[in-house]
């Protein structure tokens, strides 16, 4: 896709996520050529849209489209801690953290592919912790302490920094992971990358970050879901360390 096409269909999908979301979203992402989109071209598809759905905060059942590769169904997904959920194509709040999200707990399902689908949440993580980091940064400049910004004090410059080294990184991790297990790092980077950004930004928000008000708390309830969705950085971390021991060998740095 040319970059002039790229920025258009960025533009667009932007101002959509905006205006929508959930059921009334996952229609209007079918209308664009979303699935044609993920059919043909998904190293693009993927990163742009689940990017922009954490960048923008709306949410979309697309996460079905990923994982099995079909149009409109939905299926148990592996969750944190051993569980099953499903998420619904409809607007009903489920009994999840983020109760705007259709999620509904299963006793049990089957194994399904996870590699796309761990790519996929770790770009919404990422986007996500972007989000947080924008809001905690312009807080930052814009609240004054002592006659300063509080921006230009290094415990909060820190945090901010820490911040954007986290999920850089993710990123650049989403940018090599290809098979298996290099898509279980990514996912586990991006959600450590997005902890990490709940963390320090509340911080810097501090008491207006933890309002209704305040956009932060939305994103971080966010975060919390897709971190457990298809294995929790904890659990993907600990799966990684077992899997080189059982090799005996680590995969070198360039490969990673």
């Amino acid at each position: 896709m040319e970059s002039d096409d790229l920025q258009l269909l960025t533009e667009t999908l932007r101002k959509t996520m905006a205006t929508s979301k959930g059921q009334q979203l996952d229609k209007a992402l079918a209308e664009l050529g979303w699935l044609e989109m993920l059919e043909e071209m998904p190293d693009t598809a993927i990163p742009l849209v689940f990017g922009l759905l954490g960048e923008t905060g709306a949410h979309a059942p697309v996460i079905n489209d990923v994982v099995l590769a079909e149009a409109g169904g939905t299926r148990p997904l592996p969750y944190a801690g051993g569980s099953w959920i499903v998420w619904e194509r409809t607007d009903e709040p489920g009994a999840a953290v983020d109760d705007e999200l259709p999620i509904r707990r299963v006793d049990s399902g089957e194994a399904v592919p996870l590699a796309a689908g761990r790519r996929a949440l770790g770009w919404w993580l990422v986007g996500s912790g972007r989000t947080m980091l924008s809001l905690a940064r312009e807080h930052a400049l814009s609240r004054t302490q002592f006659g300063r910004p509080v921006a230009s004090f290094q415990a909060i410059r820190h945090r901010l920094a820490e911040t954007l080294v986290a999920i850089e990184g993710a990123e650049a991790t989403l940018h090599a992971a290809t098979d298996d297990f290099t898509s279980l790092l990514a996912k586990a980077a991006a959600g450590q990358a997005a902890l990490t950004a709940a963390k320090h930004c509340q911080q810097v928000l501090g008491g207006i970050g933890f309002t209704n008000e305040h956009e932060l708390h939305r994103h971080v309830k966010r975060m919390l879901v897709l971190d457990g969705l298809l294995g929790s950085a904890r659990e993907l971390t600990r799966e990684a360390g077992t899997v080189l021991r059982v090799q005996g060998i680590a995969p070198r740095l360039v490969d990673l």
